[in-house]
């Protein structure tokens, strides 16, 4: 080896086994309880029961005329600020409630994954793009793990109501910041748990201060803003910074 080579390889070894040497970020454990709450599958993440997920079955409540007034979604999508050509990734879709009315904000150029775990719900989704003739909303069948969406893809991804349904959270997580790009941002729209007013089971209620402590764990997310709009959710917004914080 050439002197001014070994130099060079000498200065560069320490960093090279720092690398080598990181630790890699370790999930909190999840924790099993026989003593739970019905309506909860009596697993437990960083203090909070994983609820029961809201089955095919019950399809037809997500498109009950009520939602209008009691969520007010025409509230929400302004908070969105999508813009023309956006991909949009819906997470947990249902019925595509929100997915078809994101469609028409992203536009012909734009995109919306319509993703949801239960093969049934997808087939609601595209009877409905067939009748709508909405062609820019894609049904995309994920895992409890993964969402199954292209690396780097989708500028913002939206979870109504369904966050506090993940089997499991950190391993869901993980897979859709790799979904995301950077600059991407991740939206929590969840009942809100400090409102005792809100008519909605225990479980699948959220506190903001629960979504922050289970999204500190990912150093490359950054929350932005909580929106208080909505009557009975919260709209908790994070970005995917370009760098993880070191």
């Amino acid at each position: 080896m050439k002197p001014i080579v070994a130099l060079l390889f000498l200065l560069l070894l320490p960093w090279i086994a720092v690398g080598e040497d990181r630790p890699k970020r370790q999930p909190p454990p999840y924790e099993t309880r026989r003593v739970h709450d019905p309506n909860g599958i009596g697993k437990f993440y960083m203090g909070r029961e994983i609820a029961l997920v809201m089955g095919h079955q019950a399809a037809g409540w997500l498109e009950r005329p009520e939602r209008e007034q009691e969520e007010q979604p025409a509230k929400l999508l302004p908070l969105l600020k999508l813009t023309p050509g956006d991909v949009v990734a819906d997470i947990g879709a249902g019925s595509g409630y929100y997915s078809f009315k994101i469609a028409s904000l992203v536009g012909p150029q734009g995109k919306v994954y319509a993703n949801d775990i239960q093969p049934e719900m997808l087939d609601i989704i595209r009877r409905r793009a067939k009748e709508l003739k909405i062609d820019n909303v894609v049904p995309i069948l994920g895992t409890p793990t993964d969402p199954k969406l292209p690396p780097e893809s989708v500028d913002l991804m939206l979870m109504v109501d369904v966050y506090h349904e993940f089997e499991f959270p950190y391993e869901m997580i993980d897979s859709m910041l790799k979904a995301l790009k950077p600059g991407g941002r991740l939206v929590f729209v969840e009942f809100r748990m400090e409102d005792d007013e809100v008519p909605i089971k225990l479980v699948h209620k959220m506190s903001e201060r629960q979504v922050l402590k289970e999204m500190s764990i990912f150093p490359e997310l950054r929350h932005v803003k909580t929106h208080p709009d909505l009557p009975w959710q919260h709209v908790i917004v994070f970005e995917k910074t370009a760098e993880p914080p070191k």
